[in-house]
């Protein structure tokens, strides 16, 4: 009976500022990352970085961008209501260095506010194509990201070639990506997630590895380590706002799962497997033996809602 009356109490609300990118047409950025949350239970307040017609993967784009002076009257009017209280942040693409300069500023203001407050940041910076690194945002994103965001941050979700970028240190080996997680915990955040690797795993090549570190301070001083690996099915495309759903079901089901990354990384891993899966189907059955457009390949979301709230789990951590 207790537990029945524990299921029927609502559980505290739990509120997400998440300042990322909106599209009209598709899902990256807040569209990518508001509707798991809300499915998932959190209120989540939006800050449109940018507001485009659609991702910058398609032939055209057109819209506006936010800057750092607007981001900062959008968050006074917030804080002039009172209504400036998070128990999350969650912030993804940014072009900006005065706009991340801001964001890290407001980061700092809620903390005082809560202490408890969990910033998740996704460092987007570049990646890895065929085994060469580039950088997609401006250079001078990296050194702001490594001595001011990183920092503040509780939560981060780097792929490898982000994580190189951040300590300066490359990665050939799973014990190199493991000192490179150590590394980053230094320099300030308790959960690392390597969101993609090109390293090779126990299954092979068709599997993409993700590494996990989640470091925590016990009540006597010592620290416990946990460390997870995750190989998941590679999907043949190129999808666009993987990186800003995963971060998003991360913070979920890290806020549910504290102290196990390995669940809560199996149920985000394996929720983006469905919608992937969903994704890959649809588009091909749209391109009829053709190679999809970036319109057939926009994710799978609202479809995927069941998939999102509930997750079978089909993908399996490893526990280093």
């Amino acid at each position: 009976a207790a537990a029945a009356a524990a299921a029927m109490e609502p559980e505290r609300e739990c509120r997400v500022l998440s300042i990322q990118s909106h599209v009209v047409r598709g899902y990256v950025g807040n569209k990518a990352a508001t509707f798991p949350l809300q499915v998932l239970g959190f209120e989540v307040d939006t800050v449109n970085s940018v507001q485009f017609s659609n991702h910058t993967g398609y032939a055209h784009w057109k819209g506006q961008v936010l800057n750092s002076d607007e981001l900062h009257e959008l968050y006074e009017g917030l804080k002039l209501n009172n209504v400036n209280q998070y128990d999350y942040v969650l912030t993804g693409y940014t072009r900006d260095t005065s706009f991340l300069a801001m964001v890290v500023d407001i980061v700092q203001e809620l903390k005082q506010q809560n202490s408890n407050l969990v910033y998740v940041c996704d460092p987007v910076m570049g990646d890895k194509w065929n085994g060469e690194g580039s950088m997609y945002v401006p250079k001078d994103l990296l050194p702001v990201y490594r001595d001011k965001v990183v920092p503040v941050a509780d939560i981060i979700t780097p792929n490898q070639f982000e994580a190189e970028l951040l300590t300066g240190r490359k990665i050939h080996t799973e014990k190199e990506a493991l000192e490179v997680m150590d590394m980053l915990h230094a320099m300030g955040p308790e959960t690392v997630v390597i969101t993609s690797s090109d390293l090779q795993g126990p299954l092979g090549n068709d599997y993409l590895i993700a590494l996990g570190s989640h470091r925590r301070t016990k009540a006597d001083g010592t620290k416990v380590t946990q460390r997870i690996r995750v190989e998941s099915p590679k999907v043949d495309a190129v999808f666009v706002g993987t990186g800003d759903l995963f971060a998003a079901m991360l913070l979920a089901w890290t806020h549910k799962h504290p102290n196990n990354l390995k669940v809560a990384c199996e149920k985000t891993v394996s929720a983006m497997q469905h919608v992937l899966q969903r994704t890959i189907r649809s588009a091909k059955a749209q391109a009829g033996g053709n190679k999809p457009s970036s319109a057939q390949l926009e994710l799978r979301m609202v479809q995927s809602k069941k998939d999102i709230e509930n997750p079978d789990i089909i993908v399996k951590a490893a526990v280093l």
